[in-house]
């Protein structure tokens, strides 16, 4: 259009208190005030495009979103190579890394300690970049950065509209029953254990976690287990409870015994595997020498292939590494910190709880040793070529 004037996106304004009279809202009409009229059709002060609202220096570059933040550190300026083990966000560790920089990339609704604060004419997000190592010797000085992202909050109001578009279709979806999941006790070989099961103390035992449709591989989607918690009552919210399998499918019961793993199957509706039996400490006390056991997973389907978010990882003893199931390690590099979550439509919330079982402590029992149909992964199939690389092959090839 000849003639239009370019206006930018929102300008702040602070009008004076003999001006604050001209916007307020009443019923009838009234002319734009001459003051109010020049703000909006003259010259405004030049404002940084948002995409260009990123917090830069040589070593440490932030870039503001509406709903996270991402951090970037070159590695350089630090003289340790374990430098990321006490860089924090807030409470937050380094999620990522290469062979140039340390990255911190969370959502503003991740518990780090974020600050929000709300101002007349933007809202601001501040956090502190903190960096504080507590090895025995230093090569590095700690620091503490205090980083914010800035939001304005006026806008001229005919930037903000939406204007819908009607577009034609039909979207269906499939619904799942309540009982979609399931999870079951077996035996070494791999059949379903129709009762109650009765195990001695130490020795272990077997579960089978199932999808909604047991019976029939799925071309794009596969069973994982977010997590699973072990209690001595059919309510998950009862205490104490005992987690065997945490951060998105991370066999975190593993670092204790090697019993407790996940086990390859042959099928992508189900996913095997294996916990070395306890009790509780309490449990001691009881005169009886059998207490009742259940287990509670959270279980979701996601891609065929393995990410941070959907896994099953086994912790092997002899490198002290974690392994994923099927081979593709570096998504189980967040074990030991914090995983990512799942995608909200791969994702279920719903506890899903075992029969009962029984642990047996009133002896050592006899054991007969058999040979499973399943294998847990082989560690000794992995090669690192450079062992002074292991906090950083787990970022390889895991895009």
């Amino acid at each position: 259009m000849a003639g239009a004037k370019k206006l930018p996106k929102y300008l702040i304004v602070s009008p004076s208190n003999d001006h604050k009279e001209d916007l307020k809202p009443e019923k009838r009409t009234r002319a734009v005030p001459k003051w109010l009229k020049k703000v909006l059709l003259g010259i405004p002060p030049t404002i940084a495009d948002a995409a260009e609202a990123t917090q830069k220096t040589d070593s440490i570059e932030l870039l503001c979103y509406l709903d996270k933040v991402n951090i970037r550190i070159k590695r350089g300026i630090f003289k340790s190579n374990d430098a990321f083990k006490y860089l924090k966000l807030g409470t937050c560790p380094v999620n990522h890394r290469d062979n140039e920089y340390y990255f911190l990339l969370y959502s503003l609704t991740t518990d780090c300690g974020f600050h929000l604060e709300s101002l007349p004419d933007y809202s601001s997000i501040s956090i502190a970049l903190k960096y504080n190592p507590t090895s025995p010797v230093i090569r590095d000085m700690p620091f503490e950065i205090l980083l914010q992202c800035r939001y304005p909050r006026l806008f001229y109001s005919y930037t903000v509209g939406f204007h819908p578009e009607l577009q034609g279709g039909t979207f269906h979806k499939v619904l799942q029953p309540n009982s979609s999941f399931s999870i079951s006790s077996q035996d070494a070989l791999g059949n379903e254990i129709p009762g109650s099961e009765t195990y001695i103390l130490g020795h272990p035992m077997y579960f089978e976690a199932s999808g909604p449709d047991k019976t029939t591989d799925s071309a794009d989607e596969k069973i994982y287990i977010n997590k699973c918690f072990v209690t001595a009552s059919r309510d998950p919210t009862s205490q104490p409870k005992y987690t065997v399998i945490d951060n998105h499918g991370c066999m975190i019961d593993g670092k204790v015994t090697i019993q407790s793993k996940f086990l390859l199957g042959n099928s992508t509706s189900t996913q095997k595997f294996s916990v070395g039996s306890f009790i509780f400490k309490d449990g001691t006390s009881t005169t009886s020498p059998q207490v009742q056991f259940y287990i509670h997973c959270e279980m979701s389907l996601g891609p065929l292939t393995p990410t941070s978010s959907s896994k099953a990882c086994n912790y092997d003893h002899a490198t002290y590494k974690w392994r994923e199931l099927h081979g593709r390690d570096c998504v189980c590099a967040c074990c030991d910190s914090t995983c990512p979550s799942a995608h909200p439509k791969m994702a279920s919330k719903e506890i899903i709880t075992s029969k009962s079982w029984k642990v047996d402590f009133s002896s050592e029992g006899e054991f007969e040793e058999v040979d499973p149909q399943f294998n847990s992964f082989d560690a000794e199939t992995v090669n690192v070529e450079d062992p002074n690389m292991e906090g950083h092959t787990y970022f390889l090839n895991c895009d």
